[in-house]
């Protein structure tokens, strides 16, 4: 008897049922939570304007030269191209914030940091003195140093500053005198004309692209979210 009236079950009653209603509930809240995921992604990159959709030659030329300086994993899902200025107020208001995102994320995340040297005359130098330094494995601490004491505006300046991190002051002013490095700055200066840069910085995160300061917390969220999605996918 009780096996004649577990025969005559509902289908979605017998176990094979519930396992199949369970399997479609999952998939449904999987895909929600997708779908919530790229919402609130679309939402941050409305908020900053980011461009998506970069062509195969943009991505060329953003990726297109490898003596660029860079941090985090050499696999990443994330790839931030920042073109940036030493001289530039709204460089430095980003760059402590895209310091912590490469170390918070240095495992995902791979940042490289490129040269548009228009805010002032002494831009192009000190582009060439954060290069020269890179001789000396100095690259990052003069970059940060360049930063923190923004208004250093001559040679003599920038050599004094680099010896306060450590760095050989004549080396770097035979660098500096030489052009050693002038040929980089020219190539990112040349890619970024090619883009379209009119300003700095000008991030390229994956495929999307954004002018300007980005404020800690919308660039944290877009990270955030932008890394949700990709490894929901």
């Amino acid at each position: 008897m009780e096996n004649i009236e577990s025969s005559h079950k509902s289908w979605y009653k017998k176990w094979w049922g519930i396992l199949i209603i369970s399997t479609i509930i999952l998939i449904i809240l999987l895909g929600i939570a997708i779908a919530w995921t790229s919402f609130k992604l679309i939402s941050v990159m409305n908020e900053k304007e980011f461009a998506p959709e970069i062509s195969q030659a943009d991505i060329g030329l953003i990726n297109g030269n490898p003596a660029n300086y860079s941090l985090g994993t050499t696999n990443p899902l994330i790839t931030i191209v920042e073109f940036s200025d030493f001289a530039c107020q709204y460089c430095y208001n980003s760059f402590s914030t895209i310091r912590e995102i490469s170390v918070k994320y240095q495992d995902k995340i791979k940042y490289v940091h490129r040269y548009y040297p228009v805010v002032a005359e002494h831009s192009l130098m000190l582009a060439q003195a954060a290069h020269c330094a890179g001789e000396q494995d100095k690259f990052w601490a003069m970059h940060d140093a360049l930063f923190l004491n923004q208004g250093v505006d001559s040679e003599t300046k920038v050599i004094e500053l680099a010896r306060q991190i450590g760095a050989d002051g004549k080396k770097i002013a035979d660098c500096l005198n030489q052009e050693k490095y002038l040929s980089v700055i020219e190539k990112d200066f040349s890619d970024g004309q090619q883009l379209g840069i009119t300003g700095t910085p000008t991030w390229f995160i994956n495929n999307y692209r954004v002018s300007g300061d980005i404020p800690r917390d919308k660039f944290l969220m877009f990270i955030n979210e932008l890394l949700a999605n990709l490894e929901n996918n």
